[in-house]
């Protein structure tokens, strides 16, 4: 995003200004309550973006996949970042300070712009992401998230989506337990609207999955 709609005589101040990085998988990029001291940019890799969600559990409020800008969540009037990251599979990340960034924009409109049009997008994701957890079945939002994922990172030559989460994180994404979430997943293999091989999963019966999501 950065690169892309920045001014092209704005782009060496922010190759001089970038730092570059690698995390390996579990490798945390930032931790909530932390101060806050730029933005993070995925060159390549997944980050999961979670909250901490009563004494031991977390929420996992959003995949961030390639392109895609982390951290900007603690831009605003607080100091510090509401959330943490922590990379989901070996990540390449472009590190802006704080500073910097907010002189790019200042002087990038166009890149002001479509972050703008990105925080938008986002708000209505949260609200509805809260509204699901607040009245969609378990069952609902697992059927939901699948389905949110295929769209987003598609399917591979398998057919397969093509996102490989852990149970427990998968868990953590639909505000259920793993137990819960396992007993679920075993009831929707049965009833044949997906099939699951570890982390692998396939949609086998989209009309299936939309039917669980109105069942509210």
């Amino acid at each position: 995003m950065l690169c892309k709609h920045c001014l092209s005589d704005w782009l060496p101040a922010v190759d001089k200004n970038r730092k570059s990085f690698h995390l390996k998988k579990g490798e945390l990029l930032f931790r909530e309550d932390e101060e806050v001291t730029g933005m993070y940019f995925i060159h390549t890799g997944l980050v999961k973006v979670h909250k901490k969600w009563g004494l031991e559990k977390e929420l996992i409020l959003r995949i961030a996949g390639n392109g895609a800008i982390v951290g900007h969540r603690g831009l605003g009037s607080d100091t510090v970042y509401p959330v943490s990251a922590t990379a989901l599979q070996p990540t390449d990340v472009c590190f802006i300070d704080l500073d910097f960034f907010r002189s790019t924009l200042k002087v990038n409109h166009d890149f002001l712009y479509h972050l703008m049009m990105f925080f938008a997008a986002e708000l209505k994701e949260s609200e509805k992401r809260m509204r699901n957890l607040a009245h969609m079945t378990v069952k609902g939002r697992i059927a939901n998230a699948l389905l949110t994922f295929k769209e987003k990172f598609g399917t591979n030559n398998e057919g397969c989506i093509d996102l490989y989460l852990s149970k427990q994180d998968l868990a953590s994404y639909t505000g259920t337990t793993y137990e819960t979430l396992f007993r679920i997943m075993n009831e929707m293999t049965e009833e044949a609207a997906i099939s699951v091989d570890g982390k692998k999963i396939t949609i086998r019966n989209l009309d299936l999955l939309h039917r669980f999501i109105k069942d509210e």
